[in-house]
């Protein structure tokens, strides 16, 4: 990926022992990016080869932490921030050149990949390549079942409380044309158990590949993982709040959802007017009844953490605020303006989620309409927030929290998120109606940037990780596209905008040594 076979300059910035992963009250830095933006040949970045030498270029670079989005199987807009489920891998992450080494398929078989994009994700080409070399493998395994039965079949027992739906689901889904399980045959939606049990019989075949898929992606998982932890590095999950209707946790355990006699939400989730958008954000999953979760010990939501925790060292929990108090929209509205706040669980689900799981290490997401009990909650927990430093420098009142000189050192330091522009893209825009901004807006604050950064503008983005680095905040996480200093064509993602997100791929050759070098020398002066 980065074309770094060796040699001195290489030799020189490897770690001679495998350190592990360091803890979120270690000074230290990372690096955000979703699998998916990896190159490779096969349509999507994968957890293979790439995946590994993205870890070899941390561990160069002296980073300690790779962060990455939601890996469940993305859903509406490719989004995977609306998954098919809370629990599953995303078989679209599968490396299939893997699957060539197991002899599941032949290495013919992944030609032509060449005919791929490379720069950027073409969701469904990728997905047309990869769905039929998956389908061969698993026909393989089915027929010629060897070493691999007995640890598939410990995985489906170890996973079945959420993997026997799921994979249901998911061949119910495909059955019914990907149509939503709102508009299924009748007892599959209501979920009957004699039209359940005929579809376990009739789709068999369907269901089996759905966990073979799932048992692939969670040995490739755990590969890469340990692959990490050997270099040092250790995994940044992210946790969405909701989750998607057209999910096989609604469909699952549509008791636990607001939802009418049909299936439908009563209400949805989003955000009053913000930064992002002037009549907010309809994000559109279904609140919980959260009543009736914690009737049940909250065990889904203890179910959710443990998956997580066997997947990463470190969870940010998207959308905190939302555990304190979240905006709940009637499902007829067409925008977010005309919602109320509604009391959310509070320290209680922690409690719980710290009594049967031990302390897990959370990152609060906690932009938005933050209030005093927010901030009490999150300190109660004793978490680390979230500092974006492209919104130090405007108008908004809050702005000067996000500048570092008042920064906690319990708190991660972003030059931006996945929601947010490139900072080469938020400090060039224009502002006016493309933008989030007026022109005025756009250079006051590129004006107040230059000055407080002591930037002539040329490598804003160095002047702003180095601003990130030497912050007292323990923890900074810089996007891989500042690293770079790319444009805003390389924005991952456009809030509100329901197509051409998430499609972002990072160049083949583009972690080269030098930048290794260069930020290997940010962290040692600013001690991360």
């Amino acid at each position: 990926m980065d074309g770094s076979s060796g040699g001195p300059v290489v030799d020189s910035l490897r770690m001679v022992e495998p350190r592990g992963p360091v803890s979120l009250g270690t000074r230290a830095s990372g690096v955000l990016l979703h699998p998916t933006s990896l190159p490779g040949r096969h349509g999507v970045g994968d957890l293979g080869a790439t995946a590994r030498s993205f870890v070899d270029f941390l561990d160069r670079a002296g980073q300690r932490w790779w962060q990455m989005l939601p890996v469940a199987p993305p859903g509406y807009g490719n989004s995977p921030y609306s998954a098919e489920s809370a629990f599953a891998g995303s078989p679209m992450l599968i490396d299939l050149d893997d699957l060539v080494r197991r002899r599941w398929i032949e290495a013919s078989a992944l030609e032509p990949a060449a005919a791929l994009p490379e720069s950027r994700v073409d969701y469904a080409r990728a997905e047309a390549h990869r769905r039929p070399r998956l389908a061969a493998a698993f026909r393989v395994f089915r027929e010629a079942p060897g070493a691999d039965r007995a640890p598939f079949e410990a995985f489906c027992e170890s996973s079945r409380g959420w993997l026997d739906d799921y994979a249901l689901f998911h061949a119910l889904k495909r059955a019914h044309g990907n149509a939503p399980w709102t508009l299924w045959k009748a007892g599959y939606r209501t979920r009957e158990s004699s039209a359940l049990a005929h579809a376990r019989t009739e789709l068999a075949d369907r269901i089996l590949a759905a966990k073979f898929e799932q048992y692939v992606f969670d040995a490739q998982w755990s590969r890469l993982r340990r692959y990490a932890h050997d270099h040092g590095v250790g995994l940044i999950g992210d946790l969405p709040i909701f989750v998607a209707h057209d999910s096989a946790d609604v469909w699952q355990s549509p008791d636990l959802f607001r939802l009418d006699a049909r299936g439908e939400p009563t209400v949805v989730a989003g955000v009053p007017p913000d930064y992002f958008s002037s009549t907010g954000q309809r994000w559109g999953n279904p609140l919980y009844r959260w009543r009736r979760l914690r009737e049940t010990g909250y065990a889904w939501w203890v179910e959710r953490l443990r998956m997580m925790a066997r997947r990463f060292d470190a969870i940010r929990l998207d959308h905190f605020i939302g555990f304190q108090r979240y905006w709940e929209i009637p499902s007829a509205e067409p925008t977010a303006v005309r919602g109320v706040w509604r009391k959310g669980p509070g320290a209680e689900l922690f409690e719980v989620l710290a009594r049967e799981l031990g302390a897990l290490p959370f990152i609060a997401e906690d932009l938005g309409a933050v209030t005093p009990q927010v901030v009490l909650l999150r300190d109660r927990l004793r978490l680390p927030g979230i500092r974006v430093l492209q919104f130090a420098f405007g108008d908004d009142p809050s702005a000067s929290t996000f500048l570092p000189h008042t920064y906690p050192k319990r708190c991660v330091v972003y030059t931006g998120t996945h929601d947010n522009d490139t900072t080469q893209g938020w400090f060039h825009d224009e502002g006016g109606e493309q933008s989030t901004r007026s022109a005025a807006q756009v250079e006051r604050e590129r004006s107040a940037a230059m000055q407080y950064l002591k930037s002539d503008g040329t490598e804003i983005h160095w002047d702003m990780i180095r601003m990130a680095w030497l912050s007292v905040a323990r923890l900074a996480i810089v996007p891989m596209q500042d690293v770079l200093g790319l444009g805003a064509w390389a924005r991952m993602n456009r809030p509100g905008e329901p197509s051409g997100n998430w499609e972002w791929r990072l160049s083949p050759g583009a972690l080269g040594d030098e930048l290794a070098l260069r930020m290997l020398g940010l962290t040692r002066v600013y001690g991360r």
